[in-house]
């Protein structure tokens, strides 16, 4: 049997196949469906602004020869938008077969409603008479650019932006609950200056709750102006209507969306390089933090949590793979790549209009949901490790050579003092520790052999691999502040 003859239909994407769990609240936004809704939804509130005027309900009509619609009229027209389910999508796939065009389809789908709206309303309903007022003075773009916009700020403020907080907040968690750990950094891969692991996790945090508040401040545009911005069909029309104040209404109080004034027939899409730049951004920041991740584990700085009956390798039972984070790198890059092309494609168009960014927008929900799945995976791969402090503290024990910087630099200050014996500090220490393995003993006797003063001396006597964190506790604190009675929930040793 062919594959295509199965149903229900097999899907042809991970996203809607393997992983349709994971990315399952996008479809309520950025589906095909959730457009049309609301396209629907567009529609209706411009049929609403037309007769009824503003501010809400003055009814004063906008339109001329057009009485004010009753709120029970504009309830059963709002009813058109809530009501869109199953058969409401059968239908208008029905009329897009005949028309072979998506927002015609949405006309003759709202035309049906008016029709049957005197079994509801009564036969005194004028709606039936108001088929005409559907699409007013509209270029399918002004409906599509005002739904698209809609559907993206959902998609982006009701599921992608709560999943990115709450994985960064549970990383702040961690990076407090680590704030103590000695940690031996590596620039280069090799041994570096030590520091702390939770203020290498707070790092992270700062980075990614800035591209956050980017996305959190982001405008989304939108326009209904007509064919070609300028508000020609409507100023014919309607001569006396101040078309901008109405289209700046419609806009900005009935869609809620920033009013875009000056636009070809589409409204420019820059708004939406914007965002898929921050998304696109925030990507590779987790990007980089799932490879550290990885790399960590591959360390045995971090230790990963068995899960019961779980399978590592085919072949060797040992094994604990971290595919958590290998799935969230590899879905961050696909997110990435569909972002950065509908970021760079969007913002341009031939002269006053092509279509290449109707198909293109249609991999929003693509770009969005592989980011979602990666950190869907991020955030269980983080849930899933705990740090292993024993590893840790013996990598530091055999590099005391990373106190080689501390002596150097206390050297540079007595010679600056008039210390005599500090020249050439550098060379001096680099000379003793470069290239070789040392220990206490080496690093006690080098500081004897040279005359720092009593308090200096002591002080650099004091110092270990583990003790060496300068200010990287305190550090912590910028994106996760101590708090001695929240609960610990990291399944980590309190400090």
């Amino acid at each position: 049997m062919r594959l295509t003859e199965i149903t229900p239909a097999i899907p042809l994407t991970s996203l809607d196949g393997r992983y349709r769990k994971q990315t399952l609240p996008l479809v309520e936004y950025l589906s095909e469906a959730a457009l049309n809704r609301e396209r629907i939804a567009v529609e209706v509130e411009w049929m609403i602004l037309l007769a009824n005027g503003f501010p809400e309900n003055s009814n004063r009509p906008v339109v001329p020869g057009v009485k004010p619609l009753s709120p029970q009229e504009q309830d059963y027209l709002r009813s058109i938008v809530d009501g869109f389910a199953q058969d409401g999508i059968a239908r208008h796939a029905a009329y897009e077969a005949k028309t072979h065009h998506d927002v015609k389809a949405v006309e003759y789908y709202i035309d049906d409603f008016l029709d049957a709206s005197t079994g509801t309303l009564g036969a005194q309903t004028q709606l039936p008479r108001l088929k005409t007022l559907v699409h007013f003075a509209c270029t399918s773009e002004d409906i599509n650019n005002c739904a698209t916009a809609r559907c993206i700020k959902k998609a982006v403020e009701q599921v992608w932006l709560p999943a990115a907080r709450r994985m960064t907040d549970f990383l702040a968690r961690k990076a407090r609950d680590c704030r103590d750990m000695p940690l031996l950094a590596l620039t280069h891969g090799q041994p570096a200056t030590p520091t702390t692991l939770g203020k290498e996790l707070a790092v992270f945090v700062h980075r990614l709750r800035r591209q956050i508040r980017h996305i959190e401040q982001q405008e989304y545009l939108g326009k209904i102006n007509g064919a070609t911005g300028t508000f020609g069909a409507h100023t014919v029309a309607c001569p006396d209507v101040d078309w901008i104040a109405v289209s700046r209404e419609f806009i900005e109080h009935r869609m809620g969306l920033t009013f875009n004034p000056l636009t070809t027939q589409i409204e420019s899409h820059d708004w939406q390089a914007e965002l898929y730049g921050s998304i696109s951004h925030f990507n590779r920041v987790c990007h980089n933090l799932a490879v550290d991740a990885w790399m960590y584990i591959s360390r045995g700085v971090f230790v990963q949590v068995p899960v019961k009956g779980a399978t590592g390798s085919s072949t060797m039972p040992h094994k604990i793979n971290p595919i958590r984070f290998e799935n969230a790198e590899a879905n961050f890059e696909l997110s990435c790549s569909l972002l950065d092309t509908l970021a760079s494609t969007l913002v341009e168009s031939r002269w006053q209009r092509d279509l290449t960014d109707s198909t293109t927008q249609r991999n929003i929900g693509a770009a969005l949901g592989y980011s979602l799945l990666a950190l869907d995976n991020l955030d269980g791969g983080l849930h899933s490790i705990h740090p292993d402090q024993t590893v840790m503290n013996s990598e530091l024990e055999r590099n005391w050579e990373v106190l080689g910087e501390p002596i150097q630099t206390a050297m540079r200050a007595q010679e600056l003092q008039g210390r005599p014996g500090m020249e050439r500090p550098y060379e001096k220490v680099k000379e003793l520790m470069r290239g070789r393995q040392i220990g206490k003993s080496d690093v006690e006797a080098f500081i004897d052999s040279l005359d720092f003063d009593e308090a200096t001396s002591e002080r650099l006597k004091s110092l270990t691999p583990r003790s060496y964190t300068g200010l990287a506790r305190r550090l912590v604190d910028f994106e996760a502040p101590q708090d001695e009675t929240e609960h610990n929930d990291l399944g980590l040793p309190q400090q």
